[in-house]
């Protein structure tokens, strides 16, 4: 019997694609659905001729793999990844690997990957970034989970990974347990920050400038030649220039209510629960369920009046001016993003490769852009950097770019066009280079209302003080405690 190289179970878009990519680059592949119908019309089609074997059970899928059995499992995030864990649990054998490459939220991985070591297998979580072309032509990945399943898959991986234009594979190890969903996690929260930010250009160029999309169109080309050069920028020229079959500009055409699946809203989460200011993404989720109210904002626009203002300066100095506030929000919206994974790989446990990471976004998925490169070089430069505003280079260009960026923000102001995401990353640079901010009023409030004690500037840290505010609270105060 014909061993195969890999299993693969889930024959949607992604896993179909994912396949082909697989076989593409050398090697044999069986493939598993729970509708077995999807197995075969794959296997009479896209598959045909190719080195892949369809499977009608999961029995025949795991005995038709060389060992140690390599099994991704690419179906929809949540209880169906258990019910496929629990089904090949009892066919697997020692040293095997389980690998998931769905959406799944990285509290899961920790869980699974504990539970499949306890039957002595092997597991990782992988990030797949990069939709259907990626998974066809060469997807980011982000691989974690059991250190020891690495050397069996490394090759494979970073064969049909995307690659540098340096021919450097978009795919390296992550961490322990879920750091590789988690670094895929982050991507998709940048992912949600970098696209409201070129939304809000976007506005402020049509209803600020009232310049038309054609004008757009070249304006995000242009940009799309320099140091914004990014699959997302690209995207958005392509859809400012595109016009249906009778002659539509199509984007006007789009109901403006944004959908979302949920990494997003898990990336401000974990912020919350680390502590961590990560404000730009957290507006860009908010922006989005704004969006979502619809209705609402029809009947509010119709009650609640804005600012006559209309813009009275030159439309080309200004779109100079969106293009460096564009750039300097982006810097802020990964600034905050890898001290989030920072926290996060003290609390876990994680050693994750910065640096590394920015690498693996460089080609393949939705964020890449030459701007990653810069990233990886400030790491290089200085693995244990704190903030990318405190690496040289990002700090320059952030300098350089301030006073257009406060332009465009003082601007929308007055034109009444919210920017939510590129104002919040200007509040954040404004609040991390302040040596001291108004919390010291903000602890006095706490203390005086619920004695939960203070520091003093004139006292090392760690000493905590309560003062008697009325003169009838006494001198018993709260524990001193961080949620």
């Amino acid at each position: 019997m014909t061993q195969y190289d890999f299993g693969l179970i889930g024959l949607a878009v992604m896993g179909e694609n994912l396949v082909l990519n697989i076989e593409r680059n050398g090697y044999s592949v069986a493939v598993y659905n729970r509708t077995t119908e999807k197995v075969d019309a794959f296997v009479a089609g896209r598959a045909k001729g190719k080195n892949i074997k369809g499977c009608h059970t999961v029995e025949e899928l795991v005995a038709s793999l060389k060992r140690p059995r390599k099994i991704m499992i690419l179906v929809k995030a949540g209880k169906a990844v258990d019910a496929v864990i629990e089904q090949l649990i009892p066919h697997m054998e020692e040293g095997d690997i389980l690998i998931d490459g769905g959406n799944s939220h990285f509290p899961d991985t920790i869980r699974r990957t504990a539970l499949v070591e306890s039957h002595k297998l092997l597991y990782i979580g992988t990030g797949v970034s990069g939709g259907e072309e990626g998974a066809l032509m060469g997807p980011s990945l982000m691989p974690g989970g059991s250190p020891a399943a690495w050397t069996h898959v490394k090759d494979l991986f970073q064969k049909i990974a995307a690659k540098t234009d340096q021919g450097e594979p978009c795919c390296d190890w992550v961490g322990e347990n879920g750091a590789g969903h988690f670094v895929k996690m982050i991507h998709n929260g940048i992912e949600y920050g970098d696209m409201q930010m070129i939304s809000e250009t976007y506005q402020m160029m049509k209803f600020g400038l009232g310049l038309s999309n054609p004008e757009m169109h070249e304006v995000f080309a242009k940009w799309n030649k320099g140091k914004l050069d990014s699959y997302l920028i690209e995207i958005t020229r392509d859809i400012l220039g595109y016009r249906d079959e009778e002659g539509n500009e199509t984007v006007d055409l789009i109901l403006d209510t944004a959908g979302q699946k949920g990494t997003g809203k898990w990336t401000a989460i974990e912020a919350l629960n680390q502590g961590q200011p990560l404000t730009l993404i957290g507006e860009a989720v908010f922006a989005r369920c704004l969006s979502a109210l619809k209705e609402e904002r029809v009947a509010a626009s119709r009650q609640l009046p804005g600012p006559d203002a209309r813009f009275q300066g030159e439309k080309a100095g200004m779109v100079a001016d969106l293009e460096q506030a564009l750039y300097a929000s982006k810097i802020v919206s990964y600034a905050q993003g890898y001290q989030l994974m920072r926290a996060a790989a003290g609390e876990y446990g994680w050693h994750l490769n910065y640096g590394g990471i920015a690498l693996m976004w460089r080609g393949g998925c939705i964020i890449r852009s030459v701007f990653l490169g810069k990233i990886k070089e400030a790491f290089d430069r200085n693995p244990d950097l704190t903030n990318l505003l405190l690496d040289p280079f990002f700090k320059d260009e952030v300098i350089k770019a301030l006073p257009a960026w406060r332009r465009v923000v003082r601007t929308a102001v007055e034109l009444g066009i919210p920017v939510p995401a590129i104002g919040s990353a200007l509040a954040y640079y404004d609040g991390y280079r302040s040596e001291r901010l108004p919390a010291n009023l903000l602890q006095a409030q706490r203390d005086y209302f619920g004695a939960h004690t203070y520091e003093r500037v004139d006292k090392p840290r760690g000493e905590f003080f309560h003062t008697n505010w009325t003169g009838r609270g006494g001198t018993t105060s709260a524990s001193t405690y961080t949620v």
